[in-house]
């Protein structure tokens, strides 16, 4: 019993803390496939002022993964301009981003500031970095290229 108990331990602990160390993928997408911002439709939250869950059927790959949206008018609005529409950092906690790190968000826990939608990882995660929203913002913004892969689409 006592294995069972430590091995479970080991595997919740592993599961939990794998979306704060990865850093390699430039989007944050799920574990089992490649859908970022857990499928939310990034172009809602600014048309909408919602979250909205987006559809498999109106779907596009950009920066390597695919962004899914409610309507084939936000697909194409997301088309027209993916920088001005998609979640920044890649759609990663932009609290963890402005301390150099990575984490998976809550799609409730949003904020558009200065026309640029921000998830973060959940409620009072978001509470904590509207408090300091300026600086944290400054220091995600350079460690968002210095820990993802995002400079390999920048080229492009």
């Amino acid at each position: 019993m006592h294995k069972l108990m430590k091995y479970l331990a080991v595997t919740f602990f592993t599961l939990v803390t794998l979306p704060v160390l990865a850093v390699d993928d430039a989007v944050n997408t799920g574990f089992f496939n490649n859908t970022a911002i857990e499928g939310y439709d990034t172009v809602a939250y600014f048309t909408q002022g919602e979250p909205v869950v987006g559809n498999k059927t109106f779907q596009v790959l950009w920066r390597g993964a695919n962004w899914r949206f409610s309507s084939q008018k936000n697909l194409e609005l997301f088309e027209l301009n993916p920088e001005k529409y998609a979640a920044q950092y890649g759609g990663y906690c932009a609290w963890a981003m402005a301390d150099s790190k990575t984490a998976g968000i809550d799609p409730n826990a949003w904020h558009i500031e200065d026309g640029k939608l921000y998830l973060n990882y959940n409620q009072k995660v978001k509470r904590d970095w509207l408090s300091t929203i300026d600086a944290d913002i400054v220091s995600a913004n350079k460690y968002y290229s210095e820990i993802t892969n995002v400079k390999k689409y920048q080229d492009n």
